[in-house]
């Protein structure tokens, strides 16, 4: 009997090795990533990854104010939730070392309303909330400008761009700037209101319905996968991107997100 049990305690002991070693042999990836799309996209991911050891500890993100500082500082492996131009802008404004490792998606910027069905039924003075962060609110005026609203400055730049950039106003209305997180939270407050797809998705809004003028698809700012730079030739990282960039999660998105959302080129 004692030869019995020494041998079924030998037996527990070697599986228990076993599956640390076999532990051992996986990869982490801790990842920050908005609910919307990114968070779906990854989710879809997981399974693929993880058949290559590649686990992934998904973060979604409400807050992004510290997101790029902890993948700086490799808390984080890696983030999805911006463009490359935000990007750069907070890795100059914070000091910080942020690099893309891949495009994934694009978020075109549009102006909503859940008052008004069209552009041209916007009244004088009508109340609009813009983004308040440089890189978002250029696009922002830029889209304002597309839709007949301004004539901008030639001097305007994404990194530094406010409303003090319009030259002057082809039809009077009221700009608010405002943090991107806040503008679908307080939507009833404006006539309309500009921010990416993503953001109003995650509102529960009925994009389609709600859109009354549109970036196109030929829009530069591609949602990335963010990294310290010293993680752009990691296996698990390109493992990551490649998975991302695969013709599943194109077929997913185009299927899912009918135009809404773009996989970037």
């Amino acid at each position: 009997m004692k030869a019995k049990k020494f041998f079924a305690l030998m037996c527990v002991l070697l599986f228990s090795a076993c599956v640390v070693a076999a532990d051992s042999k996986k990869t982490i990836l801790k990842i920050a990533a908005d609910a919307v799309p990114h968070t779906d996209l990854i989710e879809l991911i997981k399974p693929d990854l993880e058949k290559q050891g590649i686990i992934i500890k998904l973060y979604t993100v409400i807050d992004t104010t510290l997101v790029n500082t902890q993948t700086s500082e490799g808390e984080l492996d890696a983030n999805y939730f911006q463009h490359v131009i935000y990007m750069n802008a907070q890795a100059k404004d914070k000091n910080l070392r942020l690099a893309n490792a891949g495009n994934i998606h694009v978020e075109p910027m549009s102006i909503y309303s859940d008052k008004y069905k069209s552009i041209s039924d916007l009244p004088e003075n009508a109340k609009i909330a813009i983004c308040n962060d440089s890189t978002n609110e250029y696009r922002g005026l830029k889209l304002l400008e597309k839709a007949g609203f301004i004539q901008l400055k030639k001097s305007i730049t994404p990194a530094t761009a406010s409303i003090h950039d319009i030259e002057k106003y082809l039809k009077p209305i009221k700009i608010i700037e405002l943090d991107p997180s806040l503008i679908t939270r307080v939507r009833d407050q404006f006539d309309a209101y500009i921010v990416w797809s993503s953001k109003v998705m995650e509102a529960g809004i009925d994009v389609n319905k709600a859109r009354l003028f549109s970036e196109g698809g030929d829009s530069p700012y591609a949602n990335i996968i963010a990294v310290n730079p010293n993680r752009l030739n990691d296996p698990a990282i390109k493992a990551l991107v490649n998975a991302l960039r695969s013709d599943k999660v194109k077929t997913f998105i185009l299927e899912k997100y009918k135009g809404t959302i773009i996989p970037a080129k």
